[in-house]
């Protein structure tokens, strides 16, 4: 089978390849390192001074991250892409992704920076084997390094595409970084303002990784939406390498901040947004939101906007944020 092309089907079936290494049509030699996890490194000759990790199936049923970081590598694959960068591939939750499940355990992208540490599990020590993948492929100096964690949010949203900027101590989003988004479709920026333990957070944190967790478009109907074209074309340029213009004259996404979270305290908890409501809906002051037992959460500003409402949570995590527009 080959290595590269086959990559999502081995990890599926949960075997690995006979060979683990092979050659794109390129020349970049392809390794597999363990399950779900495959290096592509460039020519030497055109090797840019980029590293870069794409990752996708934390959650195991965000079915079209999987898909599109997919056509990535059958682009890779063909041929019709020339990696001048060097590439961290990862499936990064195959049991999940065989069910179909957001999760099999505990939630994987609650386990990062650390958070893995004293924990037992599967996923613990997933995040762990990730976490150390990341920091041998980031082991060189003097190389950039981007990472971008593809995810979809399992509804509809105004917004059809945005991100989440992990927060780092004394650093700001980059012009450069907020073009390439505005060039892959994204609409929004969600600027976090506070530590969390995301395969992002982890990568920007402990490795001054220029990170960003990516939720992608879906369509409710199933179709592919045209902006994931965007998204695969913007995808291919990062992996090419290419240069960003001089001008920055793409469309900047708008910025949002997290105004409050509405955490899961008790099984008593209740969630009162329709189970339809789409992602940065704006929400009206006083609206009742949730309520625990003897705690409530309202709309209280005028820019209230409602994002990744889930009831279904564990006790002791979010289940709904509210953010607002903040300005750059």
């Amino acid at each position: 089978m080959p290595l590269l092309a086959d990559f999502l089907a081995l990890t599926l079936a949960g075997q690995e390849p006979v060979a683990k290494e092979a050659r794109t049509p390129s020349g970049a030699r392809v390794r597999w390192l363990a399950e779900g996890v495959v290096e592509v490194m460039p020519v030497a000759a055109e090797d840019a001074g980029l590293d870069l990790v794409l990752s996708a199936g934390v959650h195991g049923c965000e079915v079209v991250p999987i898909r599109l970081l997919d056509q990535l590598i059958q682009r890779l694959e063909r041929g019709d892409i020339r990696p001048r960068a060097r590439l961290l591939l990862l499936l990064c939750n195959p049991p999940a992704m065989r069910r179909g499940v957001r999760r099999v355990g505990q939630d994987l992208n609650r386990l990062f920076c650390g958070a893995h540490a004293g924990q037992t599990g599967w996923e613990a020590d997933r995040a762990a084997l990730l976490e150390r993948a990341a920091a041998e492929f980031y082991r060189t100096p003097g190389r950039a390094r981007w990472h971008y964690d593809l995810h979809s949010a399992m509804r509809p949203s105004r917004l059809p595409q945005f991100a989440v900027c992990p927060w780092v101590p004394d650093r700001s989003v980059s012009p450069q970084s907020l073009w390439r988004l505005g060039e892959a479709a994204v609409d929004a920026v969600l600027v976090q303002e506070r530590p969390s333990a995301t395969f992002s957070a982890h990568t920007a944190t402990r490795h001054g990784a220029e990170a960003f967790t990516l939720e992608v478009a879906e369509a409710p109907d199933g179709t592919w939406p045209a902006c994931l074209d965007r998204l695969l074309d913007a995808a291919q340029g990062w992996i090419e390498a290419t240069a960003v213009p001089a001008g920055l004259a793409g469309i900047r996404p708008q910025a949002y901040r997290l105004a409050r979270e509405i955490v899961k305290r008790s099984e008593r908890f209740v969630l009162h947004v329709p189970d339809d409501i789409e992602n940065f809906t704006p929400l009206p002051p006083g609206m009742l939101l949730a309520e625990d037992g003897p705690h409530c959460w309202v709309a209280e500003g005028p820019h209230d906007h409602i994002l990744f409402p889930l009831a279904d949570v564990a006790v002791g995590e979010r289940a709904a944020l509210i953010v607002e527009p903040r300005p750059w």
